[in-house]
């Protein structure tokens, strides 16, 4: 490979993360266009993502056969962690196309418009983890020192965000029929992944959820909040995909980061 266009992919990237005046503030500002004029803003989304849960609960922990002390907050913090984890995926396809102006007009590095769309979700989860807050108040989760390592979790879901993020926003610029195709996976995955059922009620086959990568993801956040474990093996796996997903996209990224602006 061309060493020029791997140190520039890499200065690329090393500048992007460091410009935290740049993307915390086009993605607040992002935020703020969506929800102009709304008094609540993204609080309305909040009160009606509870209002779902609070309603799905009761309901799916008896046709699970489920106690419901046990299911419900399985289902909240799976259900949310799930929305970031979606959000993640589906905007980091447009994460390019949506920044086409500034991408075109400006000389900012390539890596700061996945951060802005991993800063705008990480927001937005922020509003979403008060349903959590008031949850906990009625199902505390056992204190433990798992819980310090939840916001360690949530870091490790951005870093690996970050690769992903450039790999689809590359690809789905290039081809324009991808967005639609990640969506639907997106969708089929929701089911397949362990956010309404619990890797135990698979029984001898619960080995399936180990395969889930999205599994994992959710785990580690899940599990301390749940019952005070550290999953060692989810812990392995996200570390591992951050691993293999930089030295599998930076190469990438070099060859096909000057086409981006012709792309978009």
């Amino acid at each position: 490979m061309n060493a020029q266009r791997l140190a520039k992919a890499t200065r690329d990237l090393r500048v992007g993360i460091l410009s935290v005046h740049v993307w915390p503030t086009l993605a607040w500002q992002e935020i703020r266009q969506r929800y102009r004029r709304s008094v609540l803003g993204p609080f309305w989304l909040t009160i009606s993502i509870g209002v779902m849960i609070a309603g799905m609960g009761p309901l799916y922990s008896r046709l699970l056969g489920q106690d419901t002390a046990s299911y419900f907050p399985h289902l909240a913090v799976s259900f949310i962690v799930w929305l970031l984890l979606a959000s993640l995926i589906n905007e980091a396809c447009t994460c390019f196309m949506s920044a086409e102006g500034l991408i075109k007009e400006g000389r900012m590095p390539l890596t700061v418009h996945v951060l802005r769309v991993i800063w705008k979700n990480l927001i937005i989860f922020a509003h979403h983890s008060l349903i959590l807050v008031i949850l906990f108040m009625f199902y505390p989760p056992p204190l433990g020192w798992g819980l310090l390592l939840v916001p360690l979790a949530i870091f490790a879901i951005a870093v690996n965000a970050l690769w992903a993020g450039l790999f689809l926003g590359m690809l789905c610029a290039r081809f324009r029929d991808i967005p639609l195709i990640i969506q639907s996976i997106v969708q089929v995955m929701f089911f397949l992944t362990p956010v309404l059922w619990t890797p135990g009620s698979l029984g001898r086959h619960a080995w399936a959820a180990q395969w889930n990568p999205l599994n994992h993801l959710l785990e580690i956040v899940r599990a301390p909040l749940l019952d005070g474990r550290v999953p060692l093996l989810s812990w392995a796996a996200v570390l591992g995909m951050a691993l293999v997903g930089f030295a599998f996209v930076v190469p990438v990224f070099a060859r096909f980061r000057a086409r981006i602006a012709y792309w978009v």
